[in-house]
């Protein structure tokens, strides 16, 4: 979609999907998934509703926000880790997410700058919503 305009409407669809699924299974008396994983999805649905509401105003690259998104829920874990696991998950992390910034742009799907406030937005997301929520 290579207008701002051209997502809105996909996105609205993916915002109630994701925020629907997320309050079905917490509202679900017999479905226990756990606090952790609910904490996880939590945060995910800010990913989603935030790429929607800046939609409504910029075209930034969602593709940045999911993988900085990824990298801030890692990067508090790695704290609190014993084994170098998660370490390595969060290096891997990076470089994907570099190389997915680089594709963007390589393909000219997006401005530097539209790749970089939707880095800016899913590190930030991600970083603090495990700050909060664990």
């Amino acid at each position: 979609m290579n207008y701002r305009e051209e997502r809105i409407k996909p996105f609205v669809l993916i915002t109630l999907l994701y925020v629907v699924f997320t309050a079905m299974l917490h509202l679900k008396r017999g479905l226990s998934i756990g606090d952790n994983l609910f904490n996880l999805l939590l945060i995910i649905d800010v990913l989603v509703v935030f790429s929607l509401l800046i939609t409504f105003f910029y075209k930034a690259s969602i593709h940045s926000v999911g993988i900085w998104g990824i990298v801030g829920m890692l990067l508090p874990l790695n704290k609190v880790m014993e084994d170098y696991s998660i370490f390595i998950a969060t290096l891997v992390a990076l470089v994907l997410a570099g190389v997915v910034m680089s594709a963007r742009l390589q393909l000219n799907a997006h401005t530097p700058r539209e790749v970089l406030v939707g880095a800016v937005a899913g590190f930030a997301i991600g970083f603090f919503g495990m700050l909060l929520l664990f």
